[in-house]
């Protein structure tokens, strides 16, 4: 294989969603090409069209969705390949990584017979070999325990440990192109470094081209050989990532650029009162068990944390996917069953049920992980 040879070329890709107030065009005429075991990013705002125009080339556009152009994947258009011949390049030759696991993620079935099946199918394993595969998989993105794991579903992991998992899934059958959403967004910063460190590892193994479509400079700067910048369905610059770096051309390019936060926050008064407290929070969660099964494991998801939220403060939970971040913000507000003291302002809620927390929901908010699954 030629390093420089073009394996994916987008050409005058447009793309149009029919809405009640007229067609939507999110993809303007835009050209890009991929070469083989090059990284490629393309970086733009929520709303640029960077992730339509690789929903486009993969075939999935939402049904009001509607793409022309080119989309050349070494000599075969596919925006006018048979279904059949698109589910052999998707997924094995061309794997994509989601922003939102949950949304790719079959609830009714285990994470292990989701990396299985696929394993099975494209590559004529046994189920024994691809389950063998399946756990080396999961072990490759640090997924702890994964025997463990492999008989979990998706809603008893956490979102960065969801996103492993779909991560795992790509890689699953060596695909020539990856094409990778937002894929760490999730994960925390130590477990991001080691997917990225892998992902490049892998790209180095096994030649393949890697897409990552994100807002994450820092990425683009020390993985992507070139960038494709876009605003408004448009490719406003593109070039050499060192060179769109050192010398940007766009004045959107040096508008993002220049977006890093600055300044200090002001710390709260120092007689702000406590709006939120928790004292030896504990949550735990049993884990299989049943008629057949045994006794089941207990998980001590969050052991006797206390936290204390003064009016105007801001405060970081911080930790790993699994950590029990998560949980404890939910314990917090009641919306899991938890033991020890909650009080929100002057009112005891370690006990209050469904009913007395109403009046409360309007005060105490939650902005969840995954949008997808709070959005109707």
């Amino acid at each position: 294989m030629v390093a420089s040879e073009t394996i994916l070329s987008v050409k005058d890709l447009r793309v149009r969603f029919r809405t009640l107030d007229g067609a939507v065009e999110a993809v303007k005429g835009i050209n890009i090409h991929v070469n083989a075991g090059e990284t490629v990013a393309v970086v733009g705002e929520s709303g640029s069209g960077k992730s339509q125009t690789m929903m486009a080339a993969m075939s999935l556009l939402a049904s009001n969705g509607e793409a022309t152009g080119v989309v050349d994947y070494r000599g075969r258009n596919l925006l006018t390949v048979s279904k059949s011949e698109l589910n052999q390049i998707r997924g094995r030759k061309i794997s994509m990584i989601f922003q939102e696991p949950m949304t790719s993620l079959d609830p009714l079935y285990s994470i292990g017979n989701q990396l299985i099946e696929p394993i099975r199918r494209h590559r004529g394993l046994s189920a024994a070999e691809a389950r063998e595969e399946a756990l080396k998989l999961l072990r490759l993105v640090h997924i702890p325990d994964p025997e463990r794991r492999m008989k979990s579903y998706p809603h008893e992991m956490s979102g960065g440990q969801r996103q492993r998992v779909m991560i795992a899934m790509a890689l699953a059958n060596d695909p020539d192109i990856l094409i990778a959403d937002e894929p760490t967004t999730a994960l925390d910063v130590t477990i991001q470094a080691q997917i990225l460190m892998l992902l490049a590892e892998l790209q180095r193994k096994l030649g393949m081209a890697i897409v990552f479509i994100t807002h994450d400079l820092g990425i683009v700067r020390r993985f992507a050989d070139r960038v494709y910048v876009m605003r408004y369905g448009e490719v406003v610059e593109e070039g050499e990532a060192e060179a769109i770096f050192v010398n940007p051309q766009h004045a959107y390019t040096k508008m993002l650029l220049a977006a890093e936060p600055t300044g200090t926050k002001a710390p709260p008064p120092p007689n702000a009162p406590v709006l939120l407290e928790g004292r030896n929070v504990e949550v735990t969660f049993k884990i299989g068990g049943g008629f057949l099964a045994g006794e089941p494991l207990i998980l001590r998801a969050v052991d006797r944390i206390s936290i204390r939220l003064k009016r105007n403060q801001t405060i970081g939970i911080v930790g790993e996917s699994g950590s029990g971040k998560s949980t404890l913000g939910r314990a917090l507000l009641r919306l899991l069953p938890s033991d020890g003291l909650i009080r929100f302002g002057d009112r005891d809620i370690s006990t209050a049920d469904r009913q007395a927390m109403r009046p409360l929901r309007r005060e105490l908010q939650l902005v969840f992980q995954d949008p997808f699954g709070s959005l109707s």
